[in-house]
């Protein structure tokens, strides 16, 4: 039964300044919404010419500054106007549109844009508390221990077979000290969007009754560490490296319309994804624990051996409580969400198959067969695609989300693990655990484009918003790797503690966090 899972989820930043405005009273006129005029002109006579060129997420230039003035003015975004669209700028832009019931998909189109042309020039007192919702709730952190023994990287060979080993897991012990405490965020780089320039640091350690295999930013401040049977609770933590709250995965079934099983159930979470909106979390369970659950899955099992199906939780953002259950797959792992909020996915290791739920109806509306052991889930940005890594083989299968047909990326590598993709779409990025690589694959010829050796056992990996980097976490040499995406090349590496399985970065403060299956949570400044 130890047979386990691992992580998805990655962005860069984008900085943190004030901004003043002006007015000239003797003209009666608001200079300060001028430049919004000439943005409104510009931003007009591109949709007009090709409405493909609305703003979006990757997009640079002088519209986007302006683009962050006015979100900024009205009391959407905290940070400075930097030109560039990343996830903190698409985070504003989802919760206007989301607030002035327009479509939220953090695209800047003629809609989204006329109704910020209405907004109010004062920044209200709740429009101001929508820049950093959720991050200064005090609660008591995890209690640390600490010990002083120091890890060294073990990478110095390929990693040999078997391609999934995975150990029991540990006792709970830490092996590395904790870095300087400090209970504030850090200050925010200035220079470039990732920093491709500077050193990784260790921030802080997070302790107590943790089993993460699995760390992902919520996209508004939160941080959910998933650990699995062990502990059977999802933990939340805040910027402040406090513990918001440690959620049970404790559910009663019956009371969920599943009246065939009565009283309390547990799951053992295993991934989670968050909806665009930042709204909700999807939770995978890897099994579910009481009567009528006789047949767990492994990591290794096959679709003839007819195991448990198991459900993934639906956790309100704001309330943290466990809102709905729904029924995916034997073995559900990763977990990914449509960019237009669409569906939801998980990929079911002993069904062989890929669970497509409809975000609004919380159900599942179809299951595509793939092959032994899907893994890592990435949507493309059009939401038209999403890339689906089979770890019992050397292929990606690539699912249209529209009519379910599969084609193939073929003899990418020894059993790929996690996916992540570029900002534009252009490059897929993929982990593959049995040879200790990362492989660039180029998208217009599916072809494999350069590979790079990060440590033994790749496992998870999250992208910088640029596309510039990529960190990487190695299961067995106990590393982290950041690795330049233009040339494939290992900046850095520094040791964590023992068996780092999940890994996720925070735009905004330029933090990258690693869940340690050991016991921990490391959050590296960079």
């Amino acid at each position: 039964m130890d047979g386990l899972a691992y992580l998805h989820l990655a962005e860069t930043w984008e900085t943190a300044a004030g901004q003043n405005r002006s007015t000239n009273s003797k003209m009666h006129l608001n200079l300060a919404s001028t430049p919004l005029l000439f943005f409104t002109i510009a931003l007009t006579i591109l949709n007009l010419v090709n409405p493909a060129l609305a703003i979006k997420k990757g997009d640079s230039g002088p519209e986007v500054a302006q683009l962050q003035k006015t979100l900024k003015t009205a009391g959407y975004f905290g940070g400075k106007a930097t030109g560039f669209y990343g996830s903190v700028t698409r985070a504003a832009v989802k919760k206007f549109q989301a607030d002035n019931n327009l479509k939220v998909d953090g695209i800047v189109g003629p809609k989204t844009l006329s109704a910020l042309k209405g907004k109010p020039e004062e920044v209200s007192i709740e429009a101001a508390g929508k820049i950093s919702p959720n991050v200064d709730r005090p609660s008591p952190s995890p209690t640390p221990t600490q010990n002083t023994n120091e890890l060294e990287d073990t990478t110095k060979t390929q990693p040999q077979e078997p391609v999934f080993q995975e150990p029991s897991l540990p006792p709970f012990k830490t092996e590395t000290p904790e870095a300087q405490d400090s209970e504030s965020p850090p200050k925010k780089g200035v220079n470039l969007p990732a920093n491709t320039q500077g050193k990784m640091t260790l921030k802080k350690t997070i302790y107590g009754k943790i089993s993460p295999k699995s760390i992902v930013y919520s996209g508004a401040g939160l941080f959910f560490a998933q650990n699995m049977m062990y502990s059977h609770t999802i933990t939340v933590y805040d910027r402040n490296f406090k513990l918001v709250k440690t959620i049970p995965d404790t559910v009663n079934l019956s009371k969920f319309g599943f009246s065939k099983f009565k009283g309390n159930y547990q799951g053992s979470p295993v991934e989670a994804a968050f909806s665009t909106d930042g709204k909700y979390a999807y939770v995978s369970n890897y099994q579910m624990y009481g009567s009528g659950f006789r047949n767990p899955g492994s990591d290794r099992c096959s679709p003839a051996a007819k195991h448990d199906q198991s459900f993934l939780y639906r956790i309100n953002t704001q309330t943290l409580k466990i809102e709905k259950v729904i029924p995916v797959g034997a073995v559900p792992k990763f977990n990914a969400v449509s960019p237009d909020n669409r569906l939801a996915l998980a990929s079911n290791w002993c069904s062989w198959d890929l669970s497509v739920i409809d975000i609004n109806k919380n159900l599942e509306i179809q299951r595509v067969k793939l092959g032994a052991y899907p893994r890592g889930i990435v949507v493309t940005p059009d939401s038209k695609n999403a890339y689906v890594a089979i770890m019992g083989s050397a292929d990606i299968a690539k699912v249209n989300l529209i009519d379910f047909s599969v084609e193939w990326l073929r003899n990418i590598g020894n059993a790929p693990r996690h996916l992540t993709i570029d900002p534009q779409g252009k490059y897929l990025y993929a982990t593959l655990n049995g040879e200790g690589n990362v492989a660039k694959i180029d998208l217009n010829t599916g072809e494999v484009a350069k590979k790079v050796l990060t440590g033994k056992a790749p496992r998870s990996m999250t992208i910088s918003d640029d596309g510039k980097l990529l960190y990487v976490v190695n299961y067995l040499s106990n590393t982290v790797s950041k690795v330049r995406t233009s040339d494939m090349k290992v900046l850095q590496k520094v040791n964590v503690n023992s068996s780092p399985i999940g890994i996720t970065y925070d735009p905004e403060t330029n933090q990258v966090w690693v869940a340690c299956y050991s016991g921990s949570i490391m959050v590296f400044q960079d």
